[in-house]
């Protein structure tokens, strides 16, 4: 029977779904995935490549297929506010026409696995009278938050994104232990023009599948996970799967970069280094960089970071890949810090987070980026830019005592990359010396929570056992 995955065309959804799939692959012969790769005007080369080298190095060849839907005649345009649900809704004739195909050509339909973003896809998926299921990307903290919103607007009326819009407020969500300040909820929520609708409208196709899979671990959203089982069956919450943590952890093999950096590493005593890295979307402009440099060098401890060049004013997208910003650093830094620090472009993150040089990161709290810094047992500073992010910092310091705060409530708008606020020199000096200095009790937890992490998905591990649910419910729901 085969599964068709229909991921957002952004790297941090299609790494992990494409990693999902490997295993589902892994557990259960009788399934085979098709993935469908939806075309984007935004996406860029780095996707691109993972795709080539996923299609390259398919080690399921006759279960495993990748399929790059054709362009569209017609793309939105990728600065209007409704980019991204248009682009989805563009692609649904093409999807249909894609499985139609392989339907003809033999495939058994099993169902489809949307991305949590492609919720529009439902449709499709009822058209061939097939289940869908929603792959979650994010933790549950925001599942309980997009529900407990979603609630709020259907059954009492609230207008949540005029409510919620005030930073000083404090809150009682399902999930949480403790009230979740408005300062921490997304953006997309409080948006009034086109988000909020956008974002609920999600939720509310949530509960139009048959589950949602979420990338976590019930040992690490403990809370949050029950809530959600709680629920599951009422208020039209459907099945909920904890099978995370799940990750791309294999090297494909190190480029000059990646073996400049390592060899760097090498050199440094163990756990002496902080890492500096923001995402794909990350990058700040010269005033913000300059702070960081003077916060990072009063702080003196070793540092290497990420510190990419903005895209042009006129292009939306990442930041360069191999472009660095040296150049609006403060004179003289550079060489100051040549005996303890070093400045990258691109990040090989996972093997910089691998190293036993690392001792604490400084991360925007995207969530792969959070479940690798927990695989490998790292401790956080929190520095969230967009999306669920000032979230995932909330719930890492707050709920679970797993990382340290720089902010937890700077954002940053996806079109004027401008932020809210300036962090200053003295708060990421600060950061960085608390984030270095941790007590042993905060950096066994956080080692227990990555031994927890890797034994939910040995055999027997509650992942596993979450996986293996999923499965057998896909194949009775075939039945």
């Amino acid at each position: 029977m085969e599964l068709v995955f229909v991921p957002t065309p952004g790297m941090g959804h299609l790494l992990s779904a494409v990693e999902l799939t490997k295993h589902i692959l892994d557990r259960d012969h009788r399934i085979s995935i098709v993935i469908l790769i939806i075309n984007s005007p935004t996406t860029s080369q780095t996707l691109n490549s993972f795709i080539e080298s996923q299609s390259r190095d398919n080690h399921y060849p006759t279960r495993l297929t990748f399929c790059s839907l054709p362009p569209l005649s017609n793309p939105p345009d990728p600065t209007s506010s409704n980019f991204f649900q248009t682009l989805i809704n563009l692609h649904k004739p093409l999807v249909k026409t894609v499985v139609e195909d392989r339907v003809k050509a033999g495939a058994g339909l099993a169902g489809f696995v949307l991305d949590m973003f492609c919720t529009t896809m439902v449709e499709v998926a009822d058209h061939f009278m097939v289940p869908s299921y929603i792959f979650f990307t994010s933790g549950v903290n925001l599942l309980n938050l997009l529900f407990h919103f979603q609630m709020l607007e259907d059954d009492q009326g609230v207008d949540t994104a005029t409510k919620f819009n005030d930073p000083s407020i404090e809150f009682d969500t399902p999930g949480f232990v403790n009230r979740v300040p408005g300062k921490v909820v997304p953006a997309v929520f409080l948006d009034k023009e086109s988000g909020s609708s956008m974002i609920l409208n999600h939720a509310r196709a949530f509960k139009k599948s048959k589950g949602i899979i979420v990338n976590t671990y019930i040992e690490l959203e403990t809370y949050g996970v029950q809530s959600l089982f709680d629920q599951v069956g009422k208020n039209g919450i459907p099945a909920i799967y904890p099978v995370g943590p799940i990750l791309e952890l294999d090297s494909k093999g190190r480029g000059e970069r990646e073996e400049s950096i390592i060899k760097w590493l090498d050199d440094q005593p163990s756990s002496s280094v902080v890492f500096l890295c923001f995402g794909s979307m990350g990058s700040f402009d010269e005033e913000q960089v300059i702070e960081i440099a003077n916060g990072l060098e009063k702080s003196g401890h070793r540092f290497l970071w990420s510190l990419r060049k903005p895209p042009p004013e006129d292009k939306l997208g990442m930041p360069s890949e191999h472009e660095t910003f040296e150049n609006v650093l403060p004179k003289g830094f550079l060489d100051r810090m040549a005996e303890r620090g070093k400045i990258i472009g691109w990040a090989p993150q996972v093997s910089i987070l691998g190293h036993k040089a690392v001792g604490g990161f400084v991360s925007h709290c995207g969530w792969n980026s959070t479940l690798e810094s927990l695989w490998f047992g790292v401790p956080m500073a929190t520095w969230p830019l967009y999306a669920e992010q000032q979230l995932n910092a909330f719930e890492l310091v707050k709920e679970l005592g797993l990382a340290v705060e720089i902010r937890m409530d700077y954002r940053r708008d996806w079109k004027t990359r401008k932020g809210n606020f300036m962090v200053t020199a003295e708060e990421i000096e600060n950061g960085v010396k608390k984030l270095m200095s941790l007590d042993e009790e905060t950096k066994n937890t956080v080692r227990e929570m990555s031994d927890k992490g890797r034994n939910a998905l040995e055999d027997g591990g509650s992942s596993q056992k979450w996986l293996g649910q999923f499965i057998e419910d896909v194949l009775s729901n075939v039945a």
